[in-house]
């Protein structure tokens, strides 16, 4: 992106400098509101990375839940290509959200310890956008509204992202039209709970992935009672999954070993476990049969 946006005449190397008011840019961006919501609490001057790191965090978590819940839009009207799309744009996404642990991954307790004070009972785990990422990948838990009663707003979007289905919940569905064997109990689940694996759906997805690749030669197929041909959207759609679901791991365990070489085994900010509460996190699965359905193909 140029940072030359007012730049008027066609081969002018002279940008327009005059503006009756802000400048586009800042119309546009406001920069001006970001760079001003910095407001530390200690004199620490290792604050302001961890604050600002913090912060463009969060900005990523709101661009990952847009990219996932415009997936999970066009999964329900059978738009695999919309789909592939905004989950293959998330993929960069978190690449580059998994990097902002770089700043703070060399952190040594002595400097974390000279600020964290000031985070008061401040934690991570009380992030409302983050947790509305953990709900689209079918982490749900109601108990993790509560934190958030006192903000109407942002209680009553985490409410309706409870009672919605996930992105995986979506693509279940769709494996579901597409006549795959998706038991009822799965399709009719209690969306407001965590997901949990079934082995039928590791069979389908064991199914997807072991189909036989059926040529143009192949007439209309395979044999009534031999492999089933392949269906090349739904194996794209399983592999830029498991690229999600790699990538939500790495994330996990960036913040593991961050927090890890922060501050030891010590009670996390917020009264939480720390990197025990992180090391239960990091050891869970995302899409969970996608990844055991390989052992059968």
């Amino acid at each position: 992106m140029s940072h030359d946006l007012g730049a008027t005449e066609a081969g002018s190397d002279t940008p327009n400098l005059d503006f009756a008011g802000t400048t586009p840019y800042e119309d546009y961006v406001q920069a001006d509101v970001l760079t001003h919501l910095q407001h530390l609490r200690s004199d620490d001057p290792g604050e302001m990375v961890f604050l600002v790191t913090t912060q463009v965090m969060e900005l990523w978590f709101t661009v990952i839940v847009h990219e996932w819940e415009t997936a999970s839009a066009a999964l329900r009207r059978d738009d695999i290509p919309t789909a592939l799309d905004a989950l293959k744009r998330s993929l960069r996404e978190m690449a580059a959200l998994n990097e902002s642990w770089r700043p703070l991954s060399g952190l040594t307790p002595a400097q974390f310890n000279s600020y964290r004070g000031s985070l008061g009972e401040g934690s991570g785990f009380q992030s409302a956008m983050y947790r509305r990422m953990e709900f689209l990948l079918g982490d749900k838990s109601a108990s993790m509204l509560v934190p958030h009663r006192g903000a109407p707003r942002v209680h009553a979007e985490l409410e309706k992202a409870l009672h919605e289905p996930s992105l995986y919940d979506e693509v279940l569905r769709l494996l579901a039209r597409r006549g795959h064997p998706i038991p009822a109990e799965v399709l009719d689940r209690d969306l407001t709970q965590k997901y949990e694996p079934s082995r039928e759906v590791e069979a389908v997805w064991t199914a997807v992935y072991g189909a036989q690749e059926i040529g143009p030669a192949a007439g209309q197929g395979a044999p009534a009672d031999g492999p089933a041909a392949a269906d090349p959207e739904l194996l794209r759609l399983g592999e830029v999954l498991t690229d999600v679901a790699e990538l939500v791991w790495r994330w996990r365990n960036d913040h593991l070993t961050a927090t890890r070489r922060a501050m030891g085994a010590k009670t996390g900010t917020g009264g939480s476990a720390g990197v025990a509460w992180l090391e239960k996190r990091a050891g869970k699965t995302v899409f969970p049969e996608l990844w055991t359905a390989r052992s059968h193909v």
